[in-house]
C-alpha cells in the first residue's frame, strides 16, 4: 500500500507539472490539509459526546441489561463459547456499540473479545486430544464468526456518516438513517446466514 500511494502521488505531481497545473495541486493540498484538521475537530466533538453517552449507559446498567437480552442471540451464534465466559460480555458490548454507530467505543470491546476468545482457544488446545487438530495460532470458528458479524454491523444510528454529511453542508444529514438501516440489516442477515452455513459445512 505504501508503494501504491507513493506511485499515485508522484504520478499526480508529474501529470500536473506536464499540464501546467502544479499551482492548483499545491493549493488543493493546502486546502485539504486545512479541511482535514477541521473535520478532525468536528469528529472529536461527536466522538466525545457519543462515547460519553456509552460510558453513562455502561455505568447506569443499561449496557448490562441489553447484554442479557442478547444472550440467546449469542448462544445461537457462538454455541462453543461457555455461557459464563467473559468473551460473551465483550462481544455483547461490541455489538451494542456498533448498533448505535459508536465504532470508537466498539473497537476496544472488540479487541477484548478477541483476546478472551484466544484465551479460550489456548485452554482448549491444552486439553485437546491427540486426534484433535487444534492450533493456537489459527483463528477459531468463534473468532471468524465474530469478525464477520463485526464487519457486517447492524447500525440504527450511523453517527460517523451523519457527522460527515453535516460537516460538508448536507441539507439533511440524517436522511442516511433509513438507507443505512436497510443496508446493515441485509448485511447482518447475510453474515449470520453465512456463518451458520459455514459452521455446518465445517462440522460435516
Amino acid at each position: 500500500m505504501n508503494y501504491l500511494w507513493a506511485f499515485m502521488i508522484l504520478a499526480g505531481i508529474l501529470f500536473s507539472a506536464c499540464n501546467g497545473t502544479l499551482p492548483a495541486v499545491t493549493n488543493a493540498a493546502l486546502d485539504s490539509a486545512k479541511e482535514a484538521v477541521t473535520l478532525c475537530i468536528t469528529m472529536m466533538g461527536v466522538m466525545s459526546f457519543w462515547v460519553g453517552l456509552m460510558k453513562v449507559a455502561e455505568e447506569s446498567g443499561i449496557i448490562a441489561g441489553l447484554s442479557k437480552k442478547l444472550r440467546p442471540f449469542l448462544r445461537f451464534l457462538f454455541p462453543e463459547v461457555p455461557k459464563t465466559h467473559v468473551a460473551n460480555q465483550y462481544i455483547a458490548t461490541n455489538m451494542i456499540a456498533n448498533i448505535f454507530g459508536l465504532g470508537w467505543a466498539a473497537t476496544p470491546a472488540g479487541l477484548k473479545a478477541m483476546e478472551a476468545l484466544q484465551e479460550l482457544n489456548l485452554e482448549e488446545c491444552k486439553h485437546a486430544g491427540a486426534t484433535e487438530k487444534r492450533a493456537p495460532d489459527i483463528a477459531t470458528t468463534a473468532m471468524c464468526n465474530f469478525l464477520i458479524l463485526n464487519i457486517s454491523s447492524l447500525q440504527l444510528i450511523p453517527v460517523n456518516i451523519i457527522a460527515y454529511r453535516g460537516q460538508y453542508g448536507s441539507a439533511n444529514p440524517t436522511a442516511i438513517v433509513g438507507p443505512a438501516l436497510a443496508a446493515t440489516i441485509c448485511s447482518t442477515l447475510a453474515a449470520v446466514l453465512f456463518c451458520k452455513v459455514a459452521n455446518v459445512r465445517k462440522r460435516h
